[in-house]
């Protein structure tokens, strides 16, 4: 199976302070992989270190075979990479089409009627200001405009975050999709059931390091492991 992402050996620090610790993961094609852990144990820095918003001092991530270690965050983007961050960040006074017309779109099957065909929601509500949304509106707007640059490749961090159980299972689904879509997605999740339950694989960190890593349904079955590791809740939230 070909390797969509690939980081090696990943040290990124902010200032003075050492926050990843030699990280090493991979993507592959077509595949869905969750990286769990506690609040601080560098999910999020890793996220923003294999998409260039945080330049990692050593270490190599390699996207579809370029090595992007050092590049631009809109030179990864336009290799085929979607990220949709922590906290949504949609435009508030925009609409929800406004919001959508944002990204320059690349060629590819994922357009505006196509993203209202996904999310109803967003349809019945494109006339409305991103601040006028809920906590679940604006995630799907967030993936939605991630989804609209067409990736190959889809990087998530913490999509359920406050979301009430019905959303966070409409939100797991849309991830799902995409990877029938033949997107290849790195998950970010404090929601470990939710996660693991549509996960190929996991990685667990601790402290900035990978502390386990494997495939996600032997992770599942072990909740002591589970709560001990990721140090959250197994259940849904």
């Amino acid at each position: 199976m070909t390797v969509a992402l690939q980081a090696e050996d990943l040290h990124t620090f902010y200032g003075k302070s050492h926050i990843l610790h030699g990280i090493g993961l991979e993507v592959r094609e077509g595949e869905i992989v969750t990286l769990l852990g506690r609040n601080g144990a560098g999910k999020s820095t890793t996220l923003r270190s294999l998409v260039g918003l945080t330049h990692a001092r050593e270490g190599a991530v390699r996207i579809f075979g370029h090595a992007t270690t050092d590049w631009a965050p809109y030179r990864i983007a336009a290799l085929g990479v979607g990220y949709v961050p922590e906290g949504r960040r949609v435009f508030p006074n925009l609409t929800v089409e406004e919001n959508l017309k944002v990204p320059l779109g690349r060629e590819g099957p994922w357009t505006i009627p196509r993203i209202y065909e996904l999310f109803p929601r967003l349809a019945h509500r494109k006339s409305n200001k991103g601040r006028q949304l809920s906590g679940g509106e604006q995630e799907m707007l967030a993936i939605a405009r991630a989804l609209l640059l067409n990736p190959k490749l889809m990087l998530l961090d913490e999509p359920s975050q406050g979301l009430a159980p019905l959303i966070v299972q409409e939100v797991f689904r849309t991830i799902t999709a995409a990877r029938k879509e033949g997107i290849s997605i790195l998950l970010v999740e404090q929601n470990v059931r939710a996660a693991v339950e549509i996960a190929d694989r996991a990685y667990v960190l601790d402290d900035g390091k990978v502390v386990w890593n494997g495939a996600a349904a032997e992770f599942a079955k072990d909740e002591e492991r589970v709560r001990s590791l990721a140090g959250v809740s197994a259940e849904w939230e």
